[in-house]
């Protein structure tokens, strides 16, 4: 068993966002990582439109690995910064097995019919027997007078970012859109950055209410209000432009799910925000030197990733 011990750091200054007293660093921060965002799932968007089906699926799933496991990661590692218990072995763990069979059942290759409905229980089930074996990992290996909390720990991990990266391959073999969940992964990808980046802009040049400023400091309603309006104008051109492709999407759907995605992108960073203050630390990682960590990059979708895959499922179909 390999359990986070350590003693916390000082609070530290956290990520400028939408604000006007934004320094020069980080608006090459900010500028750097929209490349990074750009280059990454750049990657990502080859690998799903692929020609070769095969090569596209593994690619897809590989990416979908690392990014979940290098994201858990850097969560763990914002607990060892606050000297917060967990099982960092069991979640790494658990978010393979979680990610892996995802896969392998929306791919049809456990030789089960893979409707959404299936998918949807198979990783019911599959929590279940995570919960169960974090338990017993507990009982047997445990050697310090915090299970409880170092429990509650590694299983929130587990679901803050491979259960939930997991919805953005649901999107992708989602089965009853005629083959189109790969252009529901460029719209929520494209609608999500743009969001993140008017946040940004118009925060940086009118922002001066206070959003939230326990949580973090530099973060505005003004800039709140450009992420949502850019991700609402992004949406509509986005439907317009692909509308052969985004099947079942109308114009008042486009409409609404630019508002909601806006404003998921914004709660995604904030709850990162949220973590990084109380760890004391400006990046999740250094995964991409000089720029921060995964989570950096994915706060925002991945509590959008849900969001399009709710839709996919209660809204464009029933199954």
């Amino acid at each position: 068993m390999l359990r986070c011990m350590v003693t916390p750091h000082s609070e530290a200054s956290i990520n400028s966002g939408f604000s006007p007293s934004s320094s020069p660093s980080s608006k090459r921060k900010f500028l750097h990582r929209l490349l990074s965002f750009v280059v990454l799932w750049g990657v990502v968007v080859g690998a799903v439109f692929s020609p070769w089906e095969i090569l596209a699926q593994y690619l897809f799933l590989i990416l979908t690995i690392g990014i979940g496991i290098v994201g858990l990661l850097e969560y763990y590692s914002l607990l060892e910064k606050r000297g917060v218990s967990c099982y960092k072995w069991f979640g790494i763990i658990a978010g393979i097995v979680l990610i892996v069979g995802t896969y392998l059942h929306c791919t049809g290759r456990l030789g089960i019919y893979q409707t959404p409905s299936r998918v949807n229980d198979f990783q019911a089930w599959l929590l279940v027997a995570i919960v169960l074996g974090l338990c017993v990992w507990a009982m047997l290996w445990s050697n310090k007078g915090s299970v409880l909390i170092a429990t509650g720990t590694t299983l929130f991990g587990i679901i803050y970012v491979p259960w939930l990266v997991n919805f953005i391959q649901e999107i992708n073999f989602f089965p009853t859109i005629g083959g189109t969940g790969k252009y529901y992964v460029f719209y929520f990808l494209v609608v999500t950055k743009l969001s993140d980046t008017g946040a940004y802009l118009v925060g940086t040049w009118v922002g001066r209410h206070k959003l939230a400023p326990r949580l973090s400091p530099n973060k505005t309603w003004e800039g709140l209000l450009g992420g949502v309006l850019s991700a609402l104008i992004g949406s509509l051109i986005f439907a317009n432009l692909a509308q052969g492709h985004l099947v079942g999407m109308t114009t008042t759907h486009a409409l609404i799910l630019g508002i909601l995605l806006g404003a998921g992108a914004a709660i995604g960073d904030l709850v990162e925000s949220t973590f990084k203050r109380e760890a004391g630390v400006k990046d999740s990682g250094h995964f991409f030197p000089g720029i921060g960590g995964v989570l950096d990059l994915m706060d925002s979708l991945l509590f959008n990733a849900p969001i399009m895959y709710l839709y996919l499922r209660h809204v464009l179909t029933s199954s």
